[in-house]
């Protein structure tokens, strides 16, 4: 039987705004692929990422390429040499694996040989801003086990400090996306040891890394940016403890579990993330943080209204999501 392809573009309001070192969104922009085989179903959702040359319209038109080869019957490993890495086979592979779940009436869990899911800890976001205004936004949220802070490079040192006597109790990991530099890194790295960070993710842009061969530190650091799109791990070993596994990177599902088993086989952490999107992004990426020693899925909690149904959050614990939603 021939698929019905539906591809359509969609805008979510983010609660009080969203920050990082290189940018500043009020919505989260997301495009959702939807396959029909009669009365069954399957959806997937991506988050188009500007930093590697995405858009909305980009992607759909990526998706609209292989709409033909869809509705022909495309598998999802075929998938993986019919589309590039990136958020467009994302949303597709997602709704494939979807797809085949209801088709077989069992969890994508169980297909996947996963088994069925447990309730995680996710971090919560705090936006890069002031020291004041940041430790203003922590204390509300001290009561969460894990937060992940977003830092923005020089003067990170006061921003870290004020974080962390605010939620003195919490787990703290922080993000640089790339924003440090050599009139900071030292200062920075040495104001998050005295902090207790458990992991700083991507300190350094991508292509002045380097640096970290062979540094003595007491924090994991991990690779995000300069896990690329489509590109093997090898080599990051030598500079990173850790990788930050996204689905829209990863370009699927299927992919993320291959790249989820390369970095295990090479000894590093993982910590599994996301993009700003709703409950439907972050569904298949609760199957890859059964395993993880860090969870990142809380683009729902930072959206002013998440679709329906979504993900069930009870304070910082995510429960595995209903086949209504996915899966």
């Amino acid at each position: 039987m021939s698929l019905a392809v539906g591809i359509e573009a969609e805008r979510f309001e983010i609660a009080g705004g969203f920050k990082i070192s290189r940018e500043t969104r009020t919505h989260a922009q997301v495009v959702v692929v939807t396959l029909e085989d009669g009365a069954l179903r399957g959806r997937g959702e991506c988050v188009p990422y500007p930093r590697y040359g995405e858009s909305l319209e980009s992607v759909q038109t990526q998706i609209e390429e292989i709409a033909a080869l869809l509705k022909d019957g495309l598998s999802r490993l075929q998938l993986l040499e019919a589309m590039p890495a990136g958020a467009a086979r994302n949303a597709v592979d997602c709704a494939l694996w979807d797809l085949e779940a209801k088709r077989a009436g069992r969890s994508a869990a169980e297909l996947a040989g996963i088994g069925a899911l447990r309730p995680l800890i996710t971090a919560f976001t705090i936006s890069v801003d002031t020291p004041e205004i940041m430790a203003q936004k922590t204390r509300a949220a001290a009561h969460r086990p894990l937060l992940k802070i977003k830092l923005g490079g020089p003067g990170d040192d006061a921003r870290i400090a004020a974080v962390r006597e605010a939620a003195p109790q919490s787990t703290l990991i922080v993000d640089a996306n790339e924003a440090w530099d050599e009139s900071c890194f030292e200062v920075n790295m040495a104001a998050c040891e005295a902090a207790g960070v458990a992991l700083i993710e991507q300190p350094l842009p991508s292509k002045a890394d380097d640096r970290l061969k062979g540094l003595a530190r007491n924090v994991v650091l991990c690779a995000d940016e300069s896990l690329h799109p489509g590109k093997s791990i090898e080599g990051l070993k030598e500079k990173y403890d850790a990788v930050n596994i996204k689905l829209d990177k990863a370009g699927g599902l299927t992919a993320a579990l291959k790249l989820y088993e390369d970095a295990r086989a090479q000894d590093l952490k993982v910590m599994v993330g996301c993009m700003l999107g709703t409950s439907l992004a972050m569904a298949p990426a609760v199957l890859i943080a059964q395993g993880a020693d860090f969870t990142d899925l809380d683009g729902p909690l930072l959206l002013a209204e998440d679709r329906s149904p979504g993900l069930r959050f009870e304070g910082s614990t995510l429960y595995p999501p209903l086949p209504e939603l996915w899966g």
